[in-house]
C-alpha cells in the first residue's frame, strides 16, 4: 500500500508516485484512490465501498469502511468518511476529510438533506412538464 496524504493507492496506482523522498504519493485517476491501509501485514483500514460524488478539479468521494481493533482483534462496525481531492498538474492530492461518527449521525445527515431537497423541489416549479 502507498500512502496518499490521508488515502492510499494500490495496484497500478503505485506506479503513479512522485516525491519519493518526501513520502507524498499521488494518483492520476480518481478510481485509483482507496482508503485501504495495511501495516505489519494487517489491513487496519478496510474499504468496503466507495461512491465518487464529483469529478473534476475538485473531486469528492464517500467511503464505507471498517477499522481494525487491535485489542478486540476484530473489525469495527461500518464507518463512513467523505474525502476531498484536488487535481493539480494531472495528479489528485488529498485536501480534506469529514468522518461521519456514527450510524445515527449518518441518518441525521440523510434526513436533513432529504428535507432540504423536498423543500427546494416544492418551491421550484418544474418547467420540463407541459401544461
Amino acid at each position: 500500500m502507498i500512502h496518499v496524504m490521508g488515502s492510499y493507492l494500490s495496484g497500478s496506482a503505485m506506479d503513479n508516485r512522485s516525491n519519493l523522498s518526501g513520502g507524498t504519493f499521488m494518483a492520476s485517476e480518481i478510481d485509483e484512490i482507496t482508503i485501504n491501509y495495511e501495516e505489519d501485514e494487517i489491513l487496519l483500514v478496510k474499504e468496503l465501498d466507495k461512491v465518487i460524488l464529483s469529478k473534476g478539479a475538485w473531486s469528492t468521494i464517500l467511503f464505507k469502511y471498517q477499522q481494525w481493533d487491535r485489542k478486540k482483534e476484530e473489525y469495527s462496525p461500518d464507518r463512513y468518511t467523505i474525502r476531498r481531492f484536488r487535481k493539480l498538474s494531472g495528479e489528485y492530492k488529498y485536501q480534506s476529510k469529514f468522518n461521519i461518527s456514527s450510524v445515527d449521525q449518518a441518518r441525521k445527515i440523510i434526513s436533513a438533506l432529504q428535507v432540504w431537497i423536498d423543500e427546494s423541489e416544492a418551491e421550484t416549479p418544474d418547467t420540463t412538464k407541459e401544461a
